[in-house]
This record gives structure tokens, C-alpha cells and sequence, in this order.
């Protein structure tokens, strides 16, 4: 039984944003609220259904918290419609209805806001609510992540990866990754790593795919910090340091990354990192 070095090479996917709002409400300010709400302000409609959603000021209602969301959204708010979108793709407060929430974050995002775009992409990805369209997924990231948004930049990367609703381009893919890595997107880390260990659109350097590797790996990416490991047990990019590697991996297998824990028992067997301990090589 031998320590596996294979790196994993796998880049992360997306998935769909949930919007979450909070607003902080007083039990005062939320008959406040009410009063504005019943007069048709849509401002106060939107801050209410906050409010019931939370249970902040009010007690939680998911149901009074789409009705609100329903008012504040026929009159244009756009985050209403989000909100409300989100509320039909999730069952919370309404049935669960795709195609309903489709819609909700269409007019959002005609609006332009980058959530509801996102999330319309998504659904254009998955087929959910609307037929599955990549390239119509793709031109609704596109315009998210034109908006700053670090999670359309990063799915934006994968689709590049992967010629999904993109031609297939592993430049563009870079560009994009590093755009939501500079942002901090612990995934899009993890996959500028993987294609600077690859030489993937950009020139091969262990150095920094290692160093964007403990990037990801400090937020808790449980694939990063095995990576991290892999570089530390062979000296791939940073000096060779077998205790390093153990804790790295045993970051990951606390994760259940399944070959971390292999990893970690082999080196408790064998005493490399850490001390030799024959129950813990076998747990």
C-alpha cells in the first residue's frame, strides 16, 4: 500500500445561486412597514416580505413572505422578483413551480440585475423551467459577470473550460478563473490551480498552481488542501515536507475526501508527518 500522488485535475462546476436578503426590523418599524406595504409602496411590500421570510419584527410566514415579494414584484421591484423566483424554485412559501421561477428572474434580469441573470443562466444550464440552452446560459453569465460578480466569472470559466455555450478555449477559461480568484472564489482557486498544474491555457508553474491551491485550500476546499497535500509530499512547487502533506490532508479527510483519508492512514503506518500509530493507519 503505497501513498496515491495522483493530483486531482477534475475543475469544480456551478450551481445555482440562492438569493438571501436581511434587513434589520423592529416589531415598530414592521407595523411601519404594513402601513406603507397596504398603501402600495413597493419599497415597504419588498421590505416586509424580507421581514416574513427572516422573522425579523414578525413572525416567520414564508407564505406572507411571497405574497409581498407577489406585490412589490407585479409593481417592477426588481428584486422582489428575484426574491419571489427563488421562493417558486425552492417550494419555500408557494409551490414549487421552475417554470414560475424562470420567469420571476427573467424580469429581473431584463432589469439587469446580476443575481437573476446568474440564476437564469443556470436554469438555462440545467434545463430547469426552460429548455436546457448552454449558449442562452452562457449569454446570461456573461452578462452577470460583466457586472463584477465573482460566481458568474467563475462559472463563465468553466463553461471556456468546457466549450459549454463557448467555444471551447482554455485562455479564456484562465482569464475568467483569475478574475473571481482575485475576488477571493475559493473554487475558482482550486481550478486556476489545477490549469497552472496542467499548463492549461496558461505556460505549466508547480509554483503557482500551489500557491493558488493554499489559497483555496485556506477557505476550506477539501480538493485544494489534498492538491496542496500532493505538492508538499512530492516537492511540487514548494519544498518537500511530509508533515505539511499530512496536514493538509488530514484537513481534507476531516472533509470525508476519501483519498486524503487513504493518504493520511498510509502515512500513520508508516510514520512519515506524523507518528507512527497503527490504530490510526487503519481507522
Amino acid at each position: 500500500m503505497a501513498l496515491y500522488f495522483h493530483r486531482f485535475t477534475h475543475l469544480l462546476v456551478a450551481t445555482c445561486l440562492v438569493a438571501t436578503w436581511s434587513v434589520v426590523v423592529t416589531a415598530q418599524s414592521a407595523q411601519e412597514l404594513r402601513t406603507r406595504a397596504e398603501y402600495g409602496d413597493a419599497e415597504a411590500q419588498f421590505s416586509l416580505a424580507v421581514s416574513y421570510e427572516n422573522g425579523t419584527g414578525v413572525p416567520q410566514d414564508l407564505e406572507e413572505a411571497a405574497r409581498w415579494y407577489r406585490l412589490a414584484a407585479d409593481q417592477g421591484d426588481a428584486d422582489a422578483q428575484l426574491n419571489l423566483g427563488a421562493m417558486h424554485e425552492a417550494g419555500a412559501g408557494v409551490p414549487q413551480d421552475l417554470e414560475e421561477a424562470a420567469r420571476w428572474y427573467r424580469l429581473a434580469a431584463e432589469q439587469g440585475l446580476a443575481d437573476a441573470q446568474f440564476n437564469l443562466g443556470a436554469m438555462y444550464a440545467d434545463g430547469a423551467g426552460v429548455p436546457q440552452n448552454d449558449t442562452e446560459a452562457a449569454r446570461w453569465i456573461q452578462l452577470a459577470a460583466d457586472k463584477g460578480d465573482a460566481e458568474s466569472k467563475y462559472t463563465l470559466g468553466v463553461m471556456y473550460s468546457n466549450g459549454l455555450g463557448v467555444p471551447q478555449n482554455d485562455v479564456e477559461a484562465v482569464r475568467w478563473y483569475r478574475l473571481a480568484a482575485d475576488q477571493g472564489f475559493a473554487n475558482a482557486q482550486y481550478n486556476l490551480g489545477v490549469m497552472y498544474a496542467n499548463g492549461r491555457g496558461v505556460e505549466q508553474n508547480d509554483t503557482e498552481a500551489a500557491r493558488w491551491y493554499r489559497l483555496s485550500a485556506d477557505q476550506g476546499d477539501a480538493d485544494a488542501q489534498y492538491n496542496l497535500g500532493v505538492a508538499y509530499a512530492a516537492g511540487e512547487g514548494i519544498p518537500q515536507d511530509d508533515t505539511e502533506a499530512a496536514r493538509c490532508w488530514r484537513l481534507a479527510a476531516d472533509q470525508g475526501h476519501a483519498v486524503s483519508q487513504y493518504n493520511l492512514g498510509v502515512m500513520y503506518r508508516d510514520g512519515e508527518g506524523v507518528p507512527k500509530n497503527d490504530v490510526m493507519a487503519y481507522m
